[in-house]
């Protein structure tokens, strides 16, 4: 995640890391049924793709080769930020036979496809949604919540468009979108209006807890599910005291009535996304006594 990614940790020493107070935006009818449902959120966590060959030795074993390593990534992990629908819309089969190579309670986290979100921005997308959507359903009980990742320069001045897009897509498919511009988290009427139609639609805002842009660690909750990206620095002390602090956020979700907490992690080139994957499942038993899915590393 290049998104506020500071240039040398040097810097880090200069950031205030800590998380602010959740903001909880949820509608009380959705709280009310999502309360009654679970006691603890279900928690996963993964990286941004399998095809990570410093993984061979650690992750796959070193002769494995590459075609089978969705099937070890599911082993080894909960969930996965889907990029690749993000540069290319897959046709059900392709997705299916993704999905079918998971083990029962693997989650899938798609990307909305960068032709109706950067390039199209909104305007005559109707056939790449509906083929996007399309795609991954047929995931089927392997999908997770989809996120729209808006591009850096889409201001709230933008947001008829995004507006009436969120109102098209069916209700039934768990969607978060992604804010960038720093205008979104600045309070203006227009930006609020916004925040309200992800509440009463039940849609999401991804969290990018990255260190160089800490007013995108909003902390509104607009949905019973939360995305979380958090871009690392290869296991610098602070990734440590970051994730602690999730942790213990995480222990004050289900009273503002979330139910899912999904951990995507970006380190540089992925490389140590494995190692952070461990050392995340380990905070939350420890805290927690909740067991997750982690990479039992070869090496």
């Amino acid at each position: 995640m290049k998104f506020g990614k500071l240039d040398s940790v040097d810097e880090l020493g200069g950031v205030q890391l800590d998380l602010p107070n959740f903001s909880n935006e949820i509608s009380d009818n959705i709280k009310r049924a999502i309360l009654v449902q679970s006691s603890k959120p279900t928690i996963t966590t993964g990286g941004t793709m399998w095809t990570i060959k410093p993984w061979r030795g650690i992750v796959y074993p070193m002769k494995e080769p590459m075609k089978t390593w969705p099937e070890y990534y599911g082993k080894q992990f909960s969930s996965i930020e889907f990029n690749a629908t993000h540069y290319r819309i897959y046709p059900p089969e392709k997705m299916r036979e993704w999905a079918e190579k998971m083990p029962e309670g693997f989650l899938f986290c798609p990307k909305f496809p960068a032709i109706i979100s950067h390039y199209r921005r909104f305007n005559n997308c109707e056939g790449p949604t509906d083929d996007f959507i399309e795609g991954v359903l047929a995931m089927g009980d392997k999908l997770g919540p989809a996120f729209l990742q808006l591009s850096p320069h889409f201001k709230p001045s933008h947001s008829e468009k995004l507006i009436a897009y969120l109102h098209t897509l069916p209700r039934d498919l768990k969607v978060a979108v992604e804010f960038r511009h720093p205008e979104w988290f600045e309070g203006g009427v227009v930006a609020e209006r916004v925040w309200a139609t992800l509440s009463e639609l039940g849609i999401g805002a991804v969290i990018s807890d990255t260190a160089g842009r800490r007013d995108a660690v909003h902390m509104r909750l607009t949905s019973p599910f939360l995305i979380v990206r958090f871009g690392g620095y290869d296991g610098h002390i602070t990734d440590d005291k970051r994730m602690k602090d999730w942790v213990e956020k995480i222990s004050e979700l289900q009273g503002h009535g979330v139910t899912e907490f999904h951990f995507l992690i970006h380190q540089t080139n992925s490389i140590h996304t494995p190692h952070t994957c461990v050392q995340f499942a380990d905070l939350i038993y420890d805290s927690l006594k909740i067991k997750i899915k982690y990479p039992k590393l070869l090496l």
